[in-house]
């Protein structure tokens, strides 16, 4: 006998929680049952609710639980725009209680004038973490550190370092890795939580230092950082100033953040733009995140034209070839994008070496033989039938043409893979972004080589050595 299985619907926190907003229980009410929700769920219902709903949300809950809230809000702007729905001192409250990171990267989208009364407004400790963040450059790894992390001095019993980690737990949440610092505050390493708590009080805290913990100075570059540290799993990464002194941590989920922040550029720049765009900004800023890209392509388009234009005795005499020229452009075009692609995603290794490159040139070289060798044959063989059938052509005619197109895609595909992949190898070799070697860039380089390919074969075989046309 089947057994009939009842499914269960998944719950609606958004609605729930709009519910409650919108209900009459009292203020201390609604706080306790929002408390029994994530802050992910209340920050995804922020969205249902109108400028009333939100105000109420906002009045009953406390500045901590609000500053967890809009760590989950999608986009800096959003957040912003929610702030400053709240009054002057209760903004202040709630900032203060936010990562350091996160704060300063929301003050910075502030006016001055509103963000120097929110810093009146705040204590001295989160003052001076403001400013030592703020020392950092915007591509540094100092200016993404949060300092919600514990720290102990060597020298403690077992015990001695749990009752410190304990207090600081109080106003650090950040507590599964606890750094170690000597006297002068010097870094010694890390301390996982879970050996502390099952050390016996009287065994030695330095033989729980791992001395070989990651780290990081504030001033190292965020691309070299992300580069150093995808490799490791840690809960956070410690970031150290020129004296060896703790000055924060990256917490995994920063350096997430920052990793789809760089894939994010890297794609923006693959598609021929200067930065990564935002769905709600301003149709002018994305003009002109677009027009440089476009200004240089267009230049490049007028080489490819006058390249044609070189080869018009050619088009004058075999009218026919013209028809089969954005096959050629739009094959050569694609197999080197997929080789740029390919050479990107090889070269975020920074220790692959100068063998290893060159290995990678001959097998995407290789690759596109291959494939330019199968599709040149795939071509020959139906591109000479459709000519010779449906265009009443003779058959030498007819598989000559083919011929010379075969001839065409293997040799542009094998240069257009080879640009594909010399082109972003030399961009890093030269310290610049390789996928500033951009997706259209690629295109239209390759566009030119297809040019000149077809073209210079449809007048050497053709015309000057079996004389048609």
């Amino acid at each position: 006998m089947l057994r009939q299985t009842k499914q269960t619907k998944a719950p609606d926190y958004v609605r729930e929680i709009l519910g409650l907003i919108r209900g009459n229980l009292p203020p201390r009410a609604v706080r306790q049952r929002l408390l029994d929700y994530h802050a992910n769920d209340i920050a995804g219902a922020l969205g249902g609710m109108d400028a009333v709903d939100r105000r109420r949300l906002f009045l009953v809950l406390e500045p901590k639980a609000l500053s967890e809230v809009f760590a989950y809000v999608d986009g800096e702007e959003e957040t912003v725009q929610y702030l400053n729905e709240l009054e002057l001192k209760r903004r202040a409250e709630t900032l203060a209680n936010m990562d350091s990171d996160r704060l300063v990267t929301l003050l910075r989208k502030l006016a001055p004038r509103e963000r120097a009364d929110l810093l009146a407004l705040m204590d001295d400790t989160s003052r001076r973490e403001i400013a030592m963040i703020n020392a950092f450059s915007e591509d540094e790894i100092g200016s993404r550190m949060s300092t919600n992390c514990v720290a102990i001095r060597d020298g403690l019993t077992v015990k001695q370092a749990m009752k410190s980690v304990i207090a600081q737990a109080a106003q650090h949440d950040n507590i599964s890795t606890i750094y170690v610092l000597d006297q002068s505050g010097g870094y010694c390493g890390a301390i996982d939580l879970k050996d502390l708590i099952i050390a016996r009080e009287g065994d030695a805290l330095e033989a729980l230092i791992t001395s070989s913990f990651p780290y990081v100075y504030g001033w190292e570059p965020i691309d070299a950082c992300i580069e150093k540290l995808k490799d490791y799993s840690e809960a956070s990464i410690p970031i150290l100033d020129d004296d060896n002194h703790l000055l924060g941590v990256l917490t995994s989920q920063d350096l997430i953040q920052l990793v789809d922040e760089e894939l994010g550029e890297d794609y923006a720049r693959l598609a021929g733009l200067t930065a990564e765009e935002d769905l709600r900004e301003p149709v002018l800023e994305s003009v002109k995140k677009r027009l440089p890209w476009l200004l240089v392509l267009l230049v490049l388009g007028l080489v490819v034209s006058s390249v044609v234009g070189a080869f018009e005795s050619v088009v004058q005499r075999l009218t026919l070839v013209i028809c089969f020229q954005s096959l050629i452009l739009d094959m050569s075009g694609n197999v080197g994008t997929q080789s740029l692609a390919v050479t990107i995603r090889v070269l975020m290794d920074e220790n692959l070496a100068a063998r290893q490159r060159i290995a990678l040139v001959g097998k995407e070289i290789r690759v596109g033989l291959v494939n330019g060798l199968l599709l040149g044959l795939l071509s020959f063989a139906c591109i000479g039938g459709y000519i010779w059938l449906c265009k009443r052509s003779g058959v030498q005619f007819a598989f000559a043409v083919s011929g010379c197109i075969g001839a065409a895609l293997v040799l542009s595909m094998v240069i257009s893979s080879l640009t594909g992949t010399v082109i972003p190898i030399l961009f890093k070799k030269l310290r610049v972004d390789p996928a500033v070697a951009s997706g259209p860039l690629i295109t239209t380089v390759n566009d030119l080589v297809a040019v000149v390919a077809y073209y210079g074969l449809a007048w050497l075989f053709l015309i000057e050595l079996l004389h048609f046309g």
